[in-house]
């Protein structure tokens, strides 16, 4: 029986609370003076040789038009697995709780007699494989396949317990595919049409010889960092749903660069816009204003420039973290996976990889620079500041910590999210008499029931906002607390202007 392998991995939609873009008005507040310092810190830049190999700085394209799908080439990487009479014995053994005892007989049977019948014996077979550096999950033909009597066998997630299908012709498998990925979960027309275009991809590649042998064993599909882009689609363009007006940046675009640069520790491919002041000069220092949701805060870039070119502020650089156009950063399992079950290892990306490599390119004021984040990217934010003393570098002065959403930290899921040490703020201030950073915190004064279905009992984002003001004022911290007549994300725009004039204002 001709033979062939599939495989599905299972993706749990994690949803978490979103940021967008609107406008609102102040509300209340109270405000301590920032302090500002010209101290002059310099980084290390810890990007390892592959992350170095595959930054790319270029013009801005998010403008351009969507290229044809049959226009662009895409590299397929294959990983073949290698069968020997021992290789057969030690998977058997590991699927030993799996099978009953006269599979495993029989299975030991089967071993013996190929390793008498014939002497070095050895087979190898493709088992995973990368689109454009995406992890496939489709099905995988062995390359002696040909489009008559073909069989799968599918795995179920949950026993283990395997089932074989086998089709006429290939198309026949393609349907088959297609009611499946339904069936699964995936309700979009065109992810479903991508995933049978992956399954035709892989399948050419195989029959043609045309693709890139991986090492054995180089594909870990129990590390979970190989599951951080399982909704990146290599033939997707999510330009369409960042959020900006194509008309403010077509006349400043000029002054954007447009960043790829890649993770290891994420395996994630990150997207930063800068955006330089007016009368850019690259020999004078400027501060770094980062925002987290490059998705929705790219489209502030905007907004906030005319205020440095109307006078109202002195010159920062703008900078936004988002993801590569083949992600869709509004899907809240980025924004979990990366704002909260990896907040540590984007930390590291941010503080030893991203800022490091801009201030190679740009002349960066680390001290005055400013890291903001909301909601998920306000726990980001509190978890960057109280976990900044751990680190080497210093790329940030200034935290905005904005409706911060510490009730997701209660995962049901079974995630670790260390709600305790949130609660008591890394042990900061167990390690340190004071906070030598300026806090921002802020919210929306009409956003608790936004989500109250959420709480589950615990604080709501105002009491939760609310008590770590508390903690701050009592270690006597540089922190400004406002309040903004609004729901959970409304006020972010006109909150970022208002920043902007009073932490940089025109000298």
């Amino acid at each position: 029986m001709k033979k062939a392998i599939i495989i599905f991995l299972s993706i749990t939609m994690l949803l978490s609370a979103s940021a967008c873009s609107g406008n609102t008005e102040i509300s209340e507040s109270k405000s301590t003076e920032i302090v500002q310092t010209a101290e002059s810190i310099q980084l290390i830049n810890k990007m390892t040789e592959t992350e170095r190999s595959r930054v790319d700085k270029h013009a801005l394209t998010l403008l351009d038009e969507p290229a044809d799908i049959d226009d662009i080439e895409h590299k397929v990487s294959i990983e073949f697995k290698t069968e020997t009479p021992e290789s057969l014995r030690a998977d058997l053994e590991n699927m030993r709780d799996k099978i009953t005892d006269d599979e495993y007989e029989q299975a030991i049977e089967e071993i013996n007699k190929i390793a008498e019948s014939e002497e070095n014996y050895s087979y190898s077979y493709p088992i995973y494989a990368l689109i454009d550096g995406y992890l496939y999950s489709g099905i995988i033909w062995r390359p002696e396949c040909d489009d008559s009597g073909m069989s799968i066998t599918i795995y179920d997630d949950e026993t283990g317990e395997g089932e074989n299908v086998t089709f006429d012709t290939f198309e026949e498998c393609l349907d088959w595919a297609a009611k499946d990925y339904k069936k699964k979960g995936f309700d979009s027309d065109d992810m479903i049409e991508s995933k049978i275009r992956q399954i035709q991809m892989v399948r050419d590649a195989l029959k043609s010889g045309d693709y890139e042998t991986l090492p054995e064993g180089s594909i870990d599909i129990n590390d979970p960092s190989m599951y951080s882009d399982p909704f990146a689609d290599p033939f997707a363009d999510y330009r369409d749903v960042w959020e900006y007006d194509r008309t403010a940046v077509e006349a400043i675009k000029n002054s954007i660069d447009e960043i790829s640069i890649y993770d290891e520790e994420l395996s994630t491919e990150f997207l930063v816009h800068v955006t330089l002041p007016p009368d850019y000069d690259k020999d004078k220092a400027y501060p770094v204003f980062l925002l987290t949701d490059g998705v929705w805060r790219f489209g502030n870039h905007t907004e906030l420039r005319k205020v440095m070119e109307n006078g109202e502020s002195a010159d920062v650089i703008l900078v936004s973290l988002g993801y590569n156009y083949k992600i869709d950063g509004t899907n809240p399992y980025y924004r979990f996976t990366h704002l909260l079950q990896n907040r540590n290892k984007l930390l590291d990306f941010i503080t030893d990889n991203l800022m490091p490599y801009l201030g190679e390119n740009y002349n960066i004021d680390y001290a005055n620079s400013s890291l903001y984040g909301h909601s998920n990217g306000g726990v980001f934010t509190h978890n960057a500041l109280f976990k900044s003393d751990l680190y080497e570098n210093q790329p940030f002065g200034n935290y905005i910590i904005g409706s911060p959403a510490f009730w997701g930290l209660y995962d049901e899921e079974g995630f670790d999210l260390d709600p305790d040490g949130c609660q008591s703020d890394y042990g900061y201030f167990d390690r340190n008499d004071k906070l030598d950073k300026n806090v921002f915190l802020c919210g929306g004064s009409l956003e608790d029931p936004d989500y109250a279905d959420s709480y589950n009992g615990h604080d709501t984002t105002l009491e939760g906002l609310a008590k770590l003001n508390d903690r701050l004022e009592s270690h006597n911290a540089n922190v400004i607390y406002k309040l903004y007549e609004s729901h959970h994300y409304q006020f972010i725009p006109k909150m970022l202007i208002e920043f902007l004039k009073e932490t940089y204002p025109k000298q």
